[in-house]
C-alpha cells in the first residue's frame, strides 16, 4: 500500500487549492499560494539533488519558523531527503554530536543561527551551509540560489516505510538521541488529529511553536494536506501573537502552557485579542490548574483542546476535547482519551498490566510510534518492548479509559516512605496568584 505517503495528501491538495493561500510569514507578509508553494518545493528538491542528496540522505535545518522551513519539510516528505530539524537550544557540543551522529552534510540556516553553525562546521563535518534569506553571514550557498538553479523535480512515490524525519530529543542524561519516523507514522499522526478536530480548507493555522519540535508536526503535515492556510510566526512573542491573530484571523493555534501564561500576563493583553480563535490546543508540558480555569472562564465559546504526546509518537497519543474541559472537575486534570489507532497500557516495572485507577508507567502502542532510535539498537530495544513504547511517564487510566498523568517515573519523590509526585506540589504552588511559573524537583536530604 502507498496511501500513507505524503504525495497522496499534498499533491491533490495543491490541485484543488492552486490559487488559495498556502503559507504566510506573519513577520514579513511574504505569502505563497499552493501552486507557488509546490513549484518552490519541486525546485528545492532539484537543488538538494544538485548538492548530491538522495532520498535517504539527511539534511539539517537550524532556523526560526518560516515558509521556507515548511518548504524544506515538504521537500523531504516528497522524497528530497530525511529532514533533521535542529533544536535551537542545543549547545555547540550537542550540535556537533547530532550532525556527526546523523552523518548530515548539508545544513540550512538563517541569519540568526549561521554564526552558530559556522563555529562548529568543520568539527561537525558539514560540506554545505545554505542560508535562508539574505545577510552578511557565513554560508556556502543561498536558499534562493538553490531554487534558481534546481531543476523542478517531484520524485516518484516511495514506500510507507521510508524514513522521512530524524528528530533528536534531549534525554535526562547523555547526548540527544535521534528519533526516526517513517512516512506511515507521520501521515497516520495527522489522520489521528484530523479525526479529533474538525478542520478543513477554511482553517487558518497560526504556527507559533518551534518548527523543530514535535508539537509543530501536525501544522507542517496536516494543515497543508487539507488546503488550510498556514500563518507562520518566526518565534513566539506575546505581542506578535496578538497582532497576528488580529491581522490574519487564524481559526486554530497550538501553544505550550507557558506561552499562554506569558501572553495573558502581557501588559497589552485584552481578552478580545485572542477571542477570534475557534480552537486553542495546548500541550508539551503540564498546564497549571489555575491558568486553565482562567482560560476556560475567559473564553466560554472557544474550543479548548489538550494534546499529550512525545517525539517518539510523531507527537499525539491522547486528546482532551472541549466537552471534557467544560464538564467541571472530573476531567480537567486528565490528559485525555487515546486518539483513534492508539492504545494505552499502564504497567509496572516488570511489564505487568496494572488495574484501573492504579499508577504505573504509561505504555503506548500504535503505527505512529517511531521506527526506533537512530543507530541505537540497545536503546530502541529498551524503549520498544513487545510492540509497546514505554514513555517514562507515570499515570493511571480511569474506568472510561481517560489517562491521568502524575509525573515522570524518574521524578517521583519518596519522602517518609510515601510517594509524592512533583506535579501535585507544582499545582498547589501554581494556585497562588503571585506564582506564574513553578518547577519542583526532589533533592536527597540527610
Amino acid at each position: 500500500m502507498k496511501e500513507f505517503v505524503y504525495h497522496r495528501l499534498l499533491l491533490p491538495a495543491v490541485s484543488r487549492n492552486a490559487d488559495r493561500p498556502c503559507a504566510t510569514n506573519a513577520a514579513t507578509g511574504f505569502s505563497t499560494t499552493y501552486a507557488e508553494h509546490l513549484d518552490r518545493v519541486s525546485r528545492l528538491i532539484g537543488g538538494l539533488q544538485g548538492l548530491g542528496l538522495e532520498r535517504t540522505d539527511r539534511f539539517a535545518v537550524m532556523a526560526l519558523n518560516s515558509p521556507e522551513y515548511l518548504e524544506l519539510y515538504h521537500a523531504g516528505f516528497l522524497g528530497g531527503g530525511i529532514v533533521n530539524p535542529l533544536n535551537l537550544r542545543f549547545a555547540p557540543k550537542e550540535l556537533i554530536h547530532v550532525l556527526r551522529d546523523s552523518e548530515t552534510r548539508t545544513c540550512f540556516v538563517d541569519a540568526a543561527f549561521a554564526p552558530v553553525i559556522d563555529a562548529i562546521r568543520d568539527e561537525a563535518g558539514l560540506e554545505h551551509v545554505v542560508l535562508i534569506g539574505e545577510d552578511d553571514v557565513p554560508h556556502t550557498a543561498t536558499f534562493d540560489e538553490l531554487l534558481a538553479t534546481g531543476t523542478s523535480v517531484i520524485p516518484d512515490e516511495g514506500e510507507e516505510t521510508d524514513p522521512v524525519v530524524l528528530m533528536y530529543t534531549r534525554g535526562t542524561t547523555g547526548m540527544p538521541k535521534g528519533v526516526l519516523h517513517n512516512q506511515r507514522g507521520e501521515i497516520l499522526n495527522a489522520y489521528h488529529i484530523m479525526m479529533a478536530i474538525k478542520l478543513g480548507r477554511d482553517t487558518v493555522n497560526l504556527l507559533q511553536t518551534p518548527m523543530f519540535h514535535a508539537a509543530s508536526i501536525y501544522p507542517v503535515v496536516g494543515g497543508p494536506a487539507i488546503g488550510g492556510h498556514s500563518v507562520i510566526l518566526p518565534m513566539f512573542e506575546p505581542r506578535a501573537v496578538m497582532e497576528a491573530i488580529e491581522t490574519y484571523r487564524p481559526t486554530i493555534t497550538t501553544m505550550v502552557p507557558t506561552m499562554i501564561g506569558l501572553t495573558m500576563a502581557h501588559p497589552d493583553f485584552r481578552p478580545e485579542r485572542l477571542a477570534g480563535l475557534d480552537d486553542l490546543v495546548y500541550g508539551a508540558s503540564p498546564m497549571p490548574k489555575a491558568l486553565l480555569e482562567t482560560l476556560l472562564d475567559m473564553y466560554p465559546d472557544m474550543n479548548i483542546w489538550q494534546g499529550y504526546g512525545m517525539t517518539e509518537a510523531c507527537s499525539i497519543v491522547t486528546m482532551l476535547g472541549p466537552e471534557e474541559h467544560r464538564n467541571g472537575e472530573t476531567y480537567l486534570q486528565s490528559a485525555g482519551y487515546p486518539v483513534m489507532g492508539v492504545e494505552l497500557s499502564i504497567q509496572d516495572a516488570v511489564g505487568r498490566t496494572i488495574p484501573t485507577g492504579e499508577t504505573g508507567e504509561v505504555f503506548v502502542r500504535g503505527a505512529n510510534v517511531m521506527v526506533g532510535y537512530w543507530r541505537q539498537p540497545e536503546a530502541t530495544a529498551t524503549a520498544l518492548r513487545n510492540g509497546w513504547h514505554h514513555t517514562g511517564d507515570a499515570g493511571y487510566l480511569d474506568a472510561d479509559g481517560y489517562l491521568f498523568l502524575v509525573d515522570r517515573v524518574k521524578d517521583m519523590i519518596v519522602t517518609g516512605g510515601e510517594n509524592v509526585y512533583s506535579t501535585e506540589v507544582e499545582n498547589a504552588l501554581a494556585s497562588h496568584p503571585a506564582v506564574q511559573e513553578v518547577a519542583v524537583i526532589g533533592i536527597p536530604h540527610e
